[in-house]
C-alpha cells in the first residue's frame, strides 16, 4: 500500500517554520515525509533535517520520499517524546525548528490492517510502534466497565461512554472481541437510534479514545512539548499541529505556562519566584485551514496549528 499522507496545513507551517537554509529542522511525526520533505527542500547541503517517528512503516515510505533532498537526513525510529535522548545520542545540541502533527496519519487510517479505522473489518490493533506489545484487544477485552468508561468518557468526549462499556463487558462475557468489525457493532448497539442518526459515526469517538490508550498519546504530548521547547535555539520555532480540542488544550496550556511561569500568589505586588519566559507568542488564536485546503483535503477540517518561538 502507498503512503499517500497528504500534509496538513503546509504552507502555514512552511511560513512559520522561518526555516534558516543552513539550519537544523525535526519533523518529530515523520508520517509519509509531506511536511519533512516541504522542509528539506528548504535546506541547503548544510542544513540537516532530521525525521522521527515511531512507525516503521512510515519510515520506509518517507525515506523513499526523502531521499534525492540535497540536504543532510537523519531518520530515527523513535518517539518524538524522546527528542532530548534523540539529539543527545546524535551529538546535537539544539535545534532551529520542530514541527509536530499529531494522531494517526492517513496511512494508517487507510491501511485496514492496522485496525485504526472503523470503516475496515481488522484485527483490533491501533498499535502506532508495531513492535509494542500492547494493542486495542488489549484495552477491549481486559479493561474493566469502570476503566472502559474513563477513556471512552475522556479521550473520546463521547456521551455515551457508560452505556458502550457496558455493552462491550457484557458481549466479552460470551467470546473474546477480536475484531473493529464486531466493535464497531457493539458500539452501534450501544448508542440509542436517534443519537446514532445524527452526528459523526457512531464508532468514531470510541476509537478515538481506544487508540490513544494504546499509543499514551496525550502523555506524550505533554512529555514532548516542554522538551522541544527546552531544545530549539535562540529564534527557533516549534509548530504543532492537533486534531481534537483535548490535544489543542494540552498545547495552548503548555505553550501559556511557558509564557507565563511565574509562580507567585496573585496577591504579591512583584514577582519573587524569579521565573522569566524564555519564549514568545508567534501565534494568538490556531491557525486553521482554509477553505480551498478543505476542499481537496476534508480530513483538515478539525486542525488548528499553534506555534512558540524560543527567545
Amino acid at each position: 500500500m502507498d503512503f499517500n499522507h497528504v500534509p496538513v496545513l503546509y504552507r502555514e507551517c512552511m511560513e512559520n517554520l522561518n526555516i534558516r537554509p543552513d539550519g537544523i529542522y525535526v519533523d518529530g511525526t515523520l508520517g509519509g515525509g509531506g511536511h519533512a520533505r516541504g522542509i528539506g527542500e528548504r535546506l541547503s547541503e548544510k542544513g540537516l533535517l532530521m525525521g522521527i517517528d515511531r512507525d516503521m512503516d512510515a519510515m520506509a515510505a518517507a525515506g523513499e520520499r526523502l531521499k534525492d533532498l540535497k540536504c543532510r537526513k537523519l531518520l530515527v525510529n523513535s518517539t518524538y517524546a524522546e527528542i532530548d535522548s534523540v539529539l543527545e545520542e546524535n551529538g546535537i545540541d539544539g535545534i532551529d525548528g520542530a514541527l509536530l502533527d499529531i494522531g494517526v496519519s492517513s496511512f494508517q487510517l487507510d491501511n485496514p490492517e492496522r485496525g485504526f479505522s472503523y470503516m475496515h473489518d481488522a484485527p483490533l490493533d491501533m498499535r502506532m510502534n508495531r513492535d509494542d506489545s500492547f494493542t486495542a484487544y488489549d484495552v477491549v477485552n481486559g479493561y474493566d466497565k469502570r476503566e472502559l468508561t474513563d477513556i471512552i468518557r475522556k479521550y473520546g468526549e463521547e456521551k455515551w461512554a457508560s452505556r458502550i462499556a457496558e455493552f462491550i463487558v457484557r458481549e466479552r462475557k460470551t467470546k473474546r472481541i477480536n475484531t473493529t468489525g464486531e466493535l464497531v457493532e457493539i458500539i452501534k448497539k450501544a448508542i440509542p437510534a436517534g443519537a446514532r442518526r445524527e452526528g459523526p459515526h457512531p464508532a468514531k469517538r470510541t476509537f478515538q479514545a481506544i487508540r490513544i490508550e494504546v499509543n499514551s498519546e496525550l502523555d506524550q504530548l505533554r512529555e514532548a512539548i516542554d522538551k522541544f521547547c527546552d531544545v530549539l535555539n535562540p529564534g527557533g520555532r516549534l509548530c504543532i499541529i492537533t486534531f481534537h480540542s483535548l490535544e489543542d488544550r494540552i498545547v495552548k496550556e503548555t505553550f501559556n505556562r511557558r509564557l507565563n511561569p511565574c509562580t507567585c500568589p496573585p496577591e504579591f505586588p512583584v514577582c519573587v519566584c524569579g521565573k522569566v519566559s524564555d519564549v514568545n507568542k508567534v501565534t494568538g488564536k490556531p491557525i486553521v485551514p482554509s477553505e480551498e485546503e478543505l476542499e481537496t483535503n476534508p480530513r483538515a477540517r478539525s486542525a488548528k496549528l499553534r506555534v512558540i518561538e524560543k527567545r
